[in-house]
């Protein structure tokens, strides 16, 4: 079991409070691909992600983006009990989905600039421990089942 200080859970209430899904979501997956293009590979049916303009303008990668911050809003509200909130979603991208669970890390790496970008000087040393802590967090989780 993980603990969280008083301030750490503060800290990621505070950013996921003040955080536009439908911006910072597709902003990130959309980092993810270009920065990472074999990530693109899970991504099939998403149609045209040839280069950065086409993977910018998807309309599904921006709504995968969204859901994905959706998920991680579900870690907020159970931060003492991830395993469990990730369950379902760590079968579904370990059994059903074969997602490489380094893509995970790869996909918080980009969630994690593109919410320094937006938070500017706010974002110090002690907010990105704080949020890189959830996001492992989250990381590990979803990648339980494929231990």
């Amino acid at each position: 079991m993980v603990v969280w200080t008083d301030f750490e859970r503060a800290t990621i209430q505070d950013i996921f409070s003040k955080m536009d899904y439908e911006v910072v979501g597709p902003a990130a997956l959309t980092r993810c691909l270009i920065v990472y293009p074999w990530t693109q590979r899970y991504f099939g049916n998403f149609g045209n992600l040839y280069n950065a303009a086409a993977i910018m303008g998807n309309p599904m990668v921006a709504k995968h983006g969204t859901t994905i911050l959706h998920g991680l809003d579900r870690g907020v509200k159970n931060m003492d009990d991830m395993k469990t909130t990730y369950a379902e979603l760590s079968v579904l991208h370990s059994e059903k989905l074969h997602v490489d669970p380094d893509n995970f890390k790869l996909l918080s790496d980009c969630l994690t600039i593109v919410i320094a970008a937006k938070l500017g000087k706010a974002f110090t040393g002690e907010v990105q421990a704080a949020f890189q802590k959830f996001l492992a967090v989250v990381v590990a989780s979803l990648g339980r089942q494929y231990h």
